[in-house]
């Protein structure tokens, strides 16, 4: 009976320990909950950008103190919590084009700042492939054929020739709309491995990211030492931004979901997979609108042949810049805000 006494007084003891050492961000999260009609300071409220490091640890605080039996008082104000911030979090039931035009405009660019580990590794594992590829391809060309067939090495040639009927087609596209169709498919296929593949460990994700880099820089390479600089090139550097970024995006997705998978922390690997799984979600999001933009492009402008060669490398390098500047800018003004 002592002994059993004297667990409860201890785990009470550590009740009150844990409630005084996060009762001030539960707080700020209960003004930050708060009804817009009721009297709330702007300045009370949880800034933007650190809401997701918040929802984690208050994901946190529920699975601890479960895990260690505390009561059910305590239990169940904080479920309230967890389920009020991910409504607030990530938008539950908050459809229609302002919720649209944020995401778009400051929550994507965000989130893809907050990832930024994630974004850089897959960065690297995508575009090393590709410029090493590039590199080698120029000093030995035959070197394609460990990569590609010599079938896909003969399309890849008919579809960038200077005498092709129709630049950058291929053979199952009769229209530009079919071609549209095409790219999209092929496109999300790749974002799609890249994202899924985190499942396994994030060991696809990064297969993947390598795999489809390294044939990018095989094509890319052939192509260009076979001296098809003003066919390839600028009819891929129309949309190249927003489908490689796209990819890079889909990549950094998969790692997020691997990375819940090989170091989950205190949470269960289930908890930290769906926790992940929601912000990766919002990553595939603004990844699939860059690989329908690059699709639409890749259709409908990148195969024009009257248009200039400097011009298409020119709106090539403005895109590029456009769409970097906005991941690295867009949502400032308003995270200070917040």
């Amino acid at each position: 009976m002592m002994t059993r006494c004297t667990v409860t007084v201890a785990s009470m003891v550590k009740e009150v320990q844990f409630v005084e050492r996060r009762q001030a961000e539960w707080e700020a999260w209960d003004r930050h909950l708060a009804p817009a009609g009721k009297t709330r300071r702007q300045t009370s409220a949880l800034p933007h950008d650190l809401l997701p490091g918040s929802f984690r640890r208050l994901c946190r605080d529920l699975a601890l103190a479960r895990d260690r039996h505390y009561s059910a008082h305590l239990v169940e104000s904080l479920h309230r919590r967890v389920l009020a911030a991910h409504q607030r979090v990530y938008g539950a039931g908050n459809l229609g084009f302002a919720a649209l035009f944020g995401f778009v405009g400051r929550d994507f660019p965000q989130l893809v700042r907050r990832e930024w580990r994630y974004v850089t590794t897959a960065a690297l594992l995508f575009f090393v492939p590709i410029v090493l590829m590039l590199i080698w391809l120029n000093i030995q060309p035959e070197a394609v054929y460990l990569l590609l067939s010599p079938e896909q090495v003969e399309q890849y040639q008919s579809m960038y020739s200077p005498t092709a009927r129709h630049l950058g087609r291929p053979r199952s596209a009769s229209s530009e709309w079919a071609m549209w169709a095409f790219y999209i498919a092929n496109n999300v296929r790749i974002d799609f491995q890249c994202f899924a593949g985190g499942v396994a460990f994030g060991v696809g994700a990064v297969f993947f990211m390598l795999y489809n880099g390294l044939m990018i820089g095989a094509v890319a390479g052939y192509l260009t030492q076979l001296g098809y600089v003003e066919t390839f090139w600028g009819f891929v550097a129309g949309h190249s931004a927003f489908e490689l970024i796209g990819a890079v995006l889909s990549g950094a997705a998969g790692l997020k979901l691997g990375m819940a998978l090989i170091a989950p922390g205190e949470r269960s690997r289930l908890a930290a997979l769906k926790e992940n799984a929601a912000i990766a979600v919002r990553l595939l999001y603004g990844a699939a609108g860059l690989t329908f933009l690059a699709a639409f492009i890749e259709a409908f402008w990148s195969p024009l042949r009257g248009l200039p060669f400097s011009l298409k490398i020119g709106v090539g390098i403005a895109l590029w810049l456009l769409t970097l500047a906005y991941l690295l800018l867009a949502g400032r003004g308003t995270a200070r805000a917040a």
